[in-house]
């Protein structure tokens, strides 16, 4: 799990293995994260893009960018939060991932909300 907060934006990600969409016999490792964008500062902000680091379990990372997340960009006024899941394959059991959104709030700078690296791992594989 991950759990941060960039200037009153709280990203909390928690990660889960697919075994029923995973063939670990072709070296094909399923995963799913579950994101909450809460925005807990006194101003809205709108989710412009993302940016994730995947990092297999051989050390091999891949750069993914892109605008918004699932389709979306969204707007998020104080108290507000977004939620949404998406996945990523690995050809290793044990992973990482890290990176930020984004954000632009309606009365300052553009900014990274960061997301705090968190294990993508097979279920038992690690002590």
């Amino acid at each position: 799990m991950s759990d941060t907060v960039t200037r009153g934006i709280r990203i909390v990600v928690r990660p889960q293995y697919v075994a029923e969409q995973s063939q670990p016999e072709r070296a094909h490792f399923f995963f799913a994260y579950h994101i909450t964008i809460r925005n807990e500062g006194s101003v809205a902000a709108q989710l412009q893009s993302r940016h994730w680091i995947i990092t297999d379990g051989e050390g091999r990372a891949e750069e993914v960018r892109g605008p918004g997340v699932v389709g979306q960009q969204p707007r998020l006024a104080p108290g507000e939060q977004f939620q949404y899941t998406s996945a990523c394959p690995l050809t290793t059991p044990v992973g990482t991932m890290h990176g930020s959104f984004h954000m632009v709030p309606e009365d300052g700078e553009p900014f990274e909300a960061l997301i705090s690296p968190f294990r993508l791992a097979v279920p038992r594989i690690l002590n």
